[in-house]
């Protein structure tokens, strides 16, 4: 199902979603409507048990750059809205109960930088373009930066980055453990939908547990941590879809899930 033209689009392919920044003539940098539009669009998906996967891109030949420098700079609020800006999009791509993915091509700067942090896995093509930039407009940044990138790449290396913004490339991103992937352009789209398809094929309750404990273990101990676990893990064993992946992995064929 496609939603109509906007600068936020949003396709829903059986458990996979696919949302993506429609302002290739502005290289899809952020003002006020579609930052509104991105949280109202993430929170329908964040409340969806149907959609499992929700692969972030932009459209065009970018990611998404930041904020658009042009509006800011002018006091124009490009395409207006009424609705108080929030930044709840890093919230939601990070706590929402489906895996998160970058698909990032192009700039990746800015807010749109802290959007890609937010997720759950970044992939990126040779051709992506990275920075914080925030010092570089005066500003100590937004969507939650400080908060994940040191937990993805360590916090010296993080405090690097956003003291001293500068332009760095996709070989660094995958050096550094910012992203996990660099995948050439020709193979792109057919590698993150094989990704996306892959883990869309999971079994449901399992993958929606295991971003739950990810969550839980950034905010508790070792030891209550575990206790979770151990329940999650028994909760699991009671399912069917489990007992049917130890059956199909028994007997060496695709199992079949129902989600409960």
């Amino acid at each position: 199902m496609a939603e109509p033209e906007t600068t936020v689009l949003l396709v829903i392919d059986g458990a996979i979603a696919t949302v993506t920044m429609n302002r290739p003539e502005r290289r899809n940098s952020i003002a006020g409507t579609m930052m509104a539009e991105m949280n109202r669009t993430l929170t329908i998906l964040a409340s969806r048990d149907d959609v499992r996967i929700v692969v972030l891109r932009g459209a065009g030949r970018d990611f998404c750059p930041g904020a658009d420098i042009d509006a800011t700079a002018s006091g124009r609020n490009a395409g207006s809205t009424r609705e108080p800006l929030r930044f709840d999009t890093p919230v939601l791509l990070r706590n929402m109960p489906a895996v998160t993915i970058a698909a990032i091509d192009g700039a990746c700067a800015g807010a749109g930088f802290g959007w890609a942090c937010a997720c759950d896995m970044r992939i990126a093509t040779p051709s992506a373009k990275f920075n914080t930039a925030f010092l570089d407009v005066g500003v100590a940044g937004d969507m939650g930066g400080p908060w994940t990138l040191p937990r993805l790449i360590g916090a010296a290396k993080a405090r690097e980055l956003y003291f001293m913004p500068g332009k760095f490339d996709a070989a660094k991103a995958l050096e550094i453990g910012l992203v996990s992937r660099v995948i050439p352009e020709a193979e792109f789209d057919a590698e993150i939908a094989s990704i996306a398809k892959r883990l869309a094929s999971a079994a449901p309750l399992a993958l929606r547990a295991m971003k739950a404990n990810f969550l839980a273990a950034e905010r508790m101990g070792f030891a209550d941590y575990i206790d979770l676990e151990s329940r999650m893990h028994i909760d699991l064993f009671k399912t069917d879809d489990t007992r049917e992946a130890f059956r199909a992995k028994a007997e060496k064929r695709a199992p079949l899930y129902k989600g409960c």
